[in-house]
């Protein structure tokens, strides 16, 4: 049996680490540079532990391709080295889905030993054993929910017999979060209590990856995402050719409305997965990182690049994935089948290039939005009628469907001359969203309920309930642009200069250098004239 080191590992691996330039094939070298710095005593020594080290690192950055590779490297070189199985248990699945499949997790656990009590016999310390017994149960029988509670439960009595022990507080914090999402938890009592463990350890060490992850994930929320601040811009150099690593710290980004930092490190995150990627490999990080880029590029004014995330997503439709050496993949594309309406739609409604096209039953429910939106500011009633109509029998009378309902038929009742059943509708829409989870990522639906209800009420000449509505449309998504020049519109027709040419201004600042955009050149006008000393402009649409 190899004897723990006393100092954890030696100032080399410690180094190796650090650098991450072990020997490895020239193409996968690139992978494994800056994975951050972690300190994870186990029984192993020598090439195997510095092989796991780095599998952890790249593990808490959700890297699972990689770790895998690193696990499956220590496992080479020391076949009956429990935590190598232990960590690979633990790179099949994203912890933070609904429900995790056990198949892989447990086959890997096999090759160890073909019972837990044989399992558990190749731990050699007590600590280790404490660890793999906690994935013993996250892998065991049962439905996921009652595992995933058991596995956190199992990490607390962890947490509180080895306090002072990073690794176990870090993977305590993840298991608290994804305790969560398994059983649907709404009161954030676990998220916080993951944040207060994850920014302990951060302050601690900023370069801990799992650290800095875990705070993003747990403080993920509108209200609480500035504690967050620190820590996304601190991932954000940690593992740079990890795709998840790329994109998470625009969880926080996004919802401080830092449009170019969710826009470049979106394009990151999508070049590190199509590097990466061979057929047969899921398509989802290239997916996610493309539908979050081009929601940030549409905020910024840059539509030709919106466009090209469109282009990117048809490719990939067209192909099964990324071409490699010329030839097609073999995952299938059936997200990025489902995700190219959803672009497209989104495109119509943040440039105001209306698009008005038949409405049919096989169409999701924000291609019915956006030719609702684009019927109703073209004048189709046909178009906005069959809309509404559609969405209704999509409706189930809540839930994303059910608004974006009630946003079409206010819409069709404020075209038809019925105002009072528009507002009543809207406020029907706002009170549904509002009693949900707040917003994390782009606007779902793709016209944000405030800002359209704010628009609403514009057209109706309501110019102080409408800026009510501006206003907690961006508490809810901050920086958003249109919402910003809604405000600013609403308070000119009131009058308040100073405060319609402040908002003006951030839309002319976050536009700047952009041409061709809706709401622009009125924005720069306003702005003119105000510094000219010239009267009130509410320069509607």
């Amino acid at each position: 049996m190899k004897k723990l080191s006393a100092t954890f590992w030696s100032a080399a691996a410690a180094a190796a680490l650090i650098l991450a330039s072990m020997a490895s094939p020239p193409a996968a070298q690139a992978q494994f540079n800056d994975v951050g710095v972690i300190t994870f005593p186990t029984s192993a020594t020598g090439a195997a532990q510095d092989h796991f080290l780095r599998g952890v690192a790249i593990l808490h950055s959700f890297g699972w391709k990689q770790a895998r590779e690193q696990f499956h490297a220590a496992q080479e070189i020391d076949p009956d080295f429990a935590m190598a199985y232990w960590g690979e248990s633990l790179a099949y699945n994203h912890p933070l889905v609904t429900n995790m499949n056990p198949d892989d997790p447990r086959e890997a656990l096999k090759r160890l030993g073909d019972t837990p009590e044989e399992r558990l016999a190749k731990a050699p310390t007590k600590r280790e054993k404490g660890l793999l017994g906690a994935v013993e149960i996250l892998w065991g029988e049962g439905e996921h929910r009652d595992r995933a509670v058991g596995y956190m439960e199992a990490m607390a009595d962890l947490h509180e017999a080895y306090p002072d022990d990073p690794e176990i507080a870090a993977f305590y914090a993840l298991s608290l979060l994804s305790a969560t999402r398994a059983t649907r938890d709404q009161s954030d009592r676990w998220n916080v209590r993951a944040g207060t463990i994850a920014l302990k350890l951060f302050n601690d060490n900023p370069l801990h990856p799992g650290a800095a992850h875990y705070t993003i994930h747990a403080f993920d929320h509108p209200i609480m995402a500035p504690l967050a601040l620190d820590a996304a811009y601190a991932f954000a150099d940690i593992a740079p050719a990890v795709s998840h690593a790329r994109h998470m710290p625009t969880h926080i980004f996004i919802q401080h409305g830092m449009w170019d930092l969710v826009s470049g490190h979106n394009q990151s995150a999508y070049d590190v997965a199509r590097e990466l990627w061979v057929p047969g490999d899921a398509l989802g990080d290239a997916i996610h990182s493309l539908d979050w880029g081009q929601y940030g590029d549409l905020q910024r004014g840059d539509y030709a690049k919106a466009r090209i995330w469109i282009e990117r997503l048809e490719a990939m439709v067209e192909n099964d994935g990324f071409e490699v050496g010329g030839a097609r993949g073999e995952a299938g594309s059936a997200r990025a089948r489902n995700s190219a309406p959803l672009l497209k739609s989104r495109y119509i409604v943040e440039t105001e290039e209306w698009e008005v096209r038949e409405p049919t039953d096989d169409m999701r429910t924000n291609e019915l939005l956006a030719i609702g939106l684009s019927a109703a500011h073209t004048g189709d009633e046909t178009a906005l009628k069959a809309a509404a109509d559609i969405l209704g029998e999509k409706s189930n009378g809540s839930g994303y469907n059910h608004v974006m309902h009630m946003q079409v038929s206010a819409l069709l009742a404020v075209h038809t001359g019925y105002p009072d059943k528009a507002t009543k509708l809207m406020d029907d829409a706002v009170n549904t969203v509002e009693a949900m989870a707040p917003p994390r990522g782009s606007a779902n639906p793709i016209k944000p309920v405030h800002e359209l209800y704010g628009e609403i009420l514009l057209d109706l000449d309501r110019a102080e309930d409408a800026a009510e509505m501006f206003e907690t449309s961006l508490q809810r998504m901050a920086g958003r642009p249109r919402s910003l020049l809604g405000l600013a519109r609403a308070h000119a027709m009131m009058g308040n200069d100073m405060i319609a040419a402040e908002n003006y201004a951030k839309v002319a600042a976050m536009w700047e250098g952009r041409t061709g955009i809706a709401g622009l050149d009125e924005a720069r006008g306003f702005l003119a004239d105000h510094a000219a000393g010239g009267g009130s402009s509410s320069g509607r649409r």
